[in-house]
């Protein structure tokens, strides 16, 4: 299967011209929809968040991921095959975390293929597309295989302490993985500090908490309410554990 992940929104064109793409080579693909609202013109908040979200596939699956605000520019596009899954993306660190966490080494590709119409603008239909749907073809990817330390982010943290996403419930997902967090820990969020619950009937209604999602991520949110406007929250917000 190809698994789309992109900032290009729910609307208008560009999810389906992505789609007509990867049909014209792979007319028998499977197409999961996993965000098409991932943040907009930020790989580093959408690359924590596309990590959570990896384990949920078969391996073998193949990532389609276009969050891509140099596009046209020099950075590099290419491939990642990282624990039995394929990345297939612009090298913007999008794909740090994802490196970072692998149990078995993996091995990054630049794509040196070029189809006959590539747009400057939109590498996800011309490029990225064409490319994740041979792979699912088992085909080699077409291009070099290059040392995956050209492509890493070494500066960024394991875990990032901001607001990566929210939901359609106003519920706050930040990149920090609750496996890190200590017992008892409480978040700082606009300043205010916030105890953990396991669930959101655990709280009374109208009370602000943080839990551990589905996805093993820190969320933020109220019960019966809505985390972002009773917080004012945006993505890439930061947030703060209290006492450290």
């Amino acid at each position: 299967m190809i698994v789309l992940f992109t900032d290009f929104g729910a609307a208008g064109p560009y999810v389906g011209q992505m789609k007509a793409a990867i049909r014209r080579e792979a007319p028998s693909v499977e197409i999961i929809d996993l965000f098409a609202d991932a943040p907009a013109h930020d790989p580093r908040a959408s690359a924590y968040l596309l990590a959570s979200y990896v384990a949920e596939f078969p391996r073998g699956s193949v990532f389609l991921c276009v969050v891509d605000p140099g596009v046209g520019s020099p950075r590099l596009p290419g491939v990642l095959f990282a624990d039995g899954w394929w990345f297939v993306g612009p090298e913007n660190g999008l794909f740090e975390p994802i490196i970072r966490r692998a149990e078995t080494a993996p091995t990054w590709w630049r794509i040196t293929w070029r189809p006959e119409r590539l747009s400057a603008s939109f590498h996800g239909r011309d490029l990225f597309a064409p490319v994740a749907a041979r792979l699912t073809h088992d085909q080699v990817p077409p291009g070099d295989e290059h040392p995956i330390d050209e492509v890493r982010r070494l500066q960024w943290p394991d875990d990032l302490a901001e607001i990566v996403y929210i939901d359609t419930f106003g519920n706050a997902l930040t990149g920090i993985r609750a496996s890190t967090m200590a017992d008892g820990a409480r978040l700082l969020v606009a300043g205010v500090e916030i105890g953990r619950a396991r669930t959101f009937s655990d709280v009374p209604a109208g009370t602000a908490f943080w839990y551990e999602n589905s996805n093993g991520l820190v969320e933020v949110a109220v019960n019966l309410g809505r985390a972002d406007r009773h917080f004012g929250l945006r993505v890439g917000d930061g947030v703060g554990i209290a006492g450290s």
